[in-house]
């Protein structure tokens, strides 16, 4: 199920935390745990620099997950972005996001 951008930046607080996914230099995915902020256009993720930066730069198709929470009805949500790195911060300008059906 589509979420609109807007409807994304309304109810990230309520999701949490999520894990960025980046892509490593051998096509491995990386992630890390952390709470974006809603900074202009797109989410913010104090990263801290180290290889979820580093993998943002060379390879700036982003996936972020967000789990369940108890508010979801089990669903999750994905959303893929585009990343900026700026210092130790990853910026993530949303693409697309979805509710992903919960696990049968």
């Amino acid at each position: 199920m589509q979420v609109s951008i807007p409807e994304l930046f309304e109810q990230i607080e309520e999701w949490g935390p999520g894990y960025l996914l980046t892509g490593s230099a051998e096509g491995r995915p990386h992630l890390i745990a952390l709470r974006p902020a809603v900074d202009g256009d797109a989410l913010r993720f104090d990263a801290g620099g180290g290889r979820a930066c580093r993998n943002a730069i060379d390879r700036p198709e982003v996936t972020v997950l967000f789990p369940p929470h108890p508010g979801s009805n089990g669903f999750s949500l994905v959303v893929d972005g585009d990343a900026v790195v700026d210092g130790d911060r990853v910026m993530v300008r949303p693409t697309r996001a979805l509710l992903h059906r919960p696990a049968p």
